[in-house]
């Protein structure tokens, strides 16, 4: 199928995101798919589905602000930081208050440091974490960048309460709550997740995975390749510097290193990924 363009799936609870680019490849009969941003199987939300020359972009997609509900439970520490692990330490949370939820909180709000959790996708070594924690081991991992916009408790039910969490990508929420439970001295895990945001793709405008496996016309739901890239600056290019960058040549501009772009042919159509250069812009995908 040559069909282009993006899906917003309300990913179902245990399914992995591989298993909904499967169900949807066979269901669709859809040639060249994946997703953009995994969700772990015990989580549910907003999932980016990339069909056909959309999955060149999947990068840029990812790379976006991301929103959680994300219900935490006090009290326990588990091996997968999650209710999937098994319990490896327990302890009394009954005289934790709101109050000192919330000021806990103020300490990972901003540009943080978080390590990721043992059982995670992030290789090290040239081996996936997750395949050494099943193995039984246990490595140093690397404190990794992050930014959480936001932090805020939007419910309050101990020894469980459930956070409206903003943040960039490439942030482990499971390590938020084990860390905040760490913080707290009282151990934390992660009961339930549920993505909201991912970019401009919001839960409120997702579809159901099988509501739009028996929708015969599916295709009216495809997000144009554009849409999700407003975040960064539009090159409207004229009929010269249009041929220059289909031909893999660089053009004049108001560029500076390391910046990118979307271009659009003469005719209001996007047609390429730009990078910049000092004063140059220079193809990077081209889509035609």
């Amino acid at each position: 199928m040559t069909v282009s363009g993006f899906l917003n799936i309300d990913k179902p609870l245990h399914l992995t995101s591989h298993d909904v680019v499967a169900r949807l490849k066979r269901g669709l009969h859809i040639d060249k798919i994946g997703h953009a941003g995994t969700l772990d199987p015990l989580a549910s939300g907003v999932l980016v589905i990339c069909v056909g020359t959309a999955t060149r972009l999947s990068e840029y997609v990812m790379d976006t602000t991301k929103r959680y509900r994300a219900r935490v439970r006090l009290g326990a520490t588990t091996t997968t930081y999650d209710a999937e692990g098994e319990v490896t330490s327990e302890r009394d949370a009954s005289h934790i208050t709101r109050d000192d939820v919330t000021r806990a909180l103020i300490s990972f709000v901003g540009d943080i440091q978080q390590v990721p959790p043992m059982y995670s996708a992030i290789k090290q070594g040239g081996k996936k974490l997750y395949n050494l924690a099943r193995a039984g081991q246990t490595v140093e991992r690397e404190p990794r960048s992050i930014s959480i916009n936001s932090l805020n408790i939007i419910e309050w039910s101990p020894p469980e309460f459930t956070l409206d969490v903003v943040c960039s990508a490439g942030t482990y929420i499971r390590s938020l709550a084990y860390d905040v439970g760490e913080a707290l001295g009282v151990g934390a895990h992660l009961s339930g997740l549920i993505r909201s945001a991912s970019g401009s793709f919001t839960l409120e405008n997702a579809h159901s995975l099988d509501a739009l496996l028996n929708d015969a016309e599916w295709q009216r739901h495809l997000i144009t390749m554009d849409a999700p890239l407003t975040y960064l600056p539009a090159v409207p290019l004229d009929a010269e510097n249009f041929e220059h960058i289909v031909h893999g040549r660089v053009i004049p501009g108001e560029a500076v290193e390391g910046t990118v772009a979307r271009a659009y042919a003469p005719d209001g159509h996007f047609i390429a990924i730009l990078q910049g250069g000092t004063g140059i812009w220079k193809p990077h995908k081209v889509f035609l």
